[in-house]
């Protein structure tokens, strides 16, 4: 007993020996209370008025002080889940890998997590990798700062002094553009393989430089991505294609060896000159929505990645006489559940990819009734915008792009000049006419 006591306190001090409270004011870095949303700010007053420590913490911290504008806020505090619980009338205790407390404020759910403790072997539970499976151990400040995973989301910022509480120098980082691991790389990667992908992202979403230490291990360490569940995959790399920065993000992402199974065979899709050009076009239009403001679709862009996948199993199926129709919808299942492996594709999603993909097809055909259906198709626009992606990348003529965006928009007499004449349409049969009976002959006698 007493060993397994002595064990564990010597290894929270070796973690944090190396932290250093450096408490930084605002006029050195700038972060004025009133950048943050409002519910952060209740949530650390009323935290504080009960006596806790609370702080807003991690990427919130860090895009403000980038001059970007964070997408939620995040507290950490003193108080355990029970007692943040107790502390907010709307709020719940969610997780199991460690809990966690979602405080309701108006439209804002501000997470609100206790400090973790320094990791050890008889409080933490990982498997046979070394990635932590549970882990409801709470500490004190400088532990938990210890436990973050970069520098840069090591900042705590406490809104009623308006001081900055950096343990680990992310602040200096920061302004030197590095992304620097906190601790061992190797150590760290194991523990969580998502904080791989995780570092290019914010290398790209901040304009930052991986430090050489944290970046080198990394190829090397990228099949413990396939440990990690697909769900949490799948959420990791909704938050990189959605960064504003896709495009850097793969191409870290080919450099660093790290595309490998996440998209099976996106490596080969993005070899292939018509995929590539059509992947990136996909990309750069997400980016530019995204910093644009504008809204931007899961299912659309996914049906982007794996067309080609698609396209290709579709091409096969007919070559061997599978009609049209089932021949895609079969290549769709196939690589759908090609992807269930390593991506959980939630099931809304998974059924705007199909309905995209499914409307190509259609717009092959502009004549008779069919082109008045397809507009009427809830997910039309959606279509419409990946076929002229198809076309922009040379898959198919502009024309046809073009052809139904004037259909769409035109009144009834001129979509029925735009029409194109069905030249498939089979030939109608002409029908015999029944010969009259002979005159005088009374119908069905026998002439007896």
């Amino acid at each position: 007993m007493i060993r397994k006591l002595l064990r564990r306190v010597f290894k929270r001090t070796e973690a944090t020996s190396s932290a250093e409270l450096a408490i930084i004011p605002v006029d050195r870095h700038g972060l004025r209370r009133e950048q943050l949303s409002p519910a952060a700010r209740k949530v650390c007053a009323v935290l504080q008025e009960r006596g806790y420590k609370a702080y807003v913490v991690g990427g919130a911290v860090r895009d403000l002080l980038a001059g970007l504008t964070p997408k939620d806020f995040d507290v950490a505090t003193s108080a355990t889940p029970e007692q943040v619980r107790e502390s907010f009338r709307r709020s719940r205790i969610i997780g199991r890998r460690f809990k966690i407390v979602h405080v309701m404020s108006g439209p804002e759910t501000i997470e609100v997590s206790t400090f973790r403790a320094g990791q050890d072997a008889e409080s933490t539970e990982t498997d046979e990798h070394g990635r932590i499976l549970r882990d409801n151990v709470f500490g004190n400040q400088q532990e938990d700062a210890t436990r973050r995973d970069f520098t840069v989301n090591a900042l705590y910022y406490d809104p009623s002094d308006e001081t900055i509480h950096d343990y680990h120098h992310g602040v200096a980082d920061l302004q030197q553009k590095t992304l620097r691991i906190i601790g061992d790389p190797r150590t760290r990667y194991r523990e969580d393989p998502v904080r791989m992908l995780r570092a290019v992202r914010l290398g790209a979403k901040l304009g930052l430089s991986i430090d050489p230490d944290a970046r080198k291990p990394i190829r090397e360490m990228a099949m413990l991505i396939d440990n990690v569940p697909p769900a949490r995959l799948f959420d990791e790399m909704l938050k990189l294609l959605f960064s504003g920065h896709a495009v850097t993000c793969l191409k870290q992402l080919r450099e660093e060896g790290l595309h490998h199974g996440l998209l099976p065979l996106l490596d080969v899709i993005l070899e292939q000159p018509l995929g590539e050009r059509f992947v990136w076009l996909s990309l750069e239009n997400t980016d530019q929505r995204v910093r644009q403001g504008k809204p931007v679709s899961p299912g659309f862009l996914f049906a982007t990645l794996l067309w080609h996948e698609v396209l290709a199993a579709w091409e096969s199926r007919k070559a061997d006489g599978e009609a049209i129709y089932p021949a895609l919808f079969a290549a769709m299942d196939q690589v759908l559940d090609q992807q269930a492996g390593k991506l959980a594709i939630t099931r809304r999603i998974a059924g705007d990819i199909k309905d995209i993909w499914a409307l190509q097809p259609r717009f092959e055909k502009r004549s008779g009734k069919a082109p008045y259906r397809v507009i009427e198709q809830p997910r039309y626009r959606a279509g419409w915008d990946f076929l002229r992606l198809r076309a922009e990348s040379g898959e198919l003529p502009m024309e046809l792009a073009d052809w139904w965006e004037r259909f769409s928009h035109a009144g009834h007499d001129e979509r029925a000049a735009l029409l194109q004449p069905d030249s498939d349409a089979p030939r109608k049969r002409r029908r015999k006419r029944r010969k009259s009976p002979a005159a005088g002959a009374t119908p069905g006698a026998s002439g007896e």
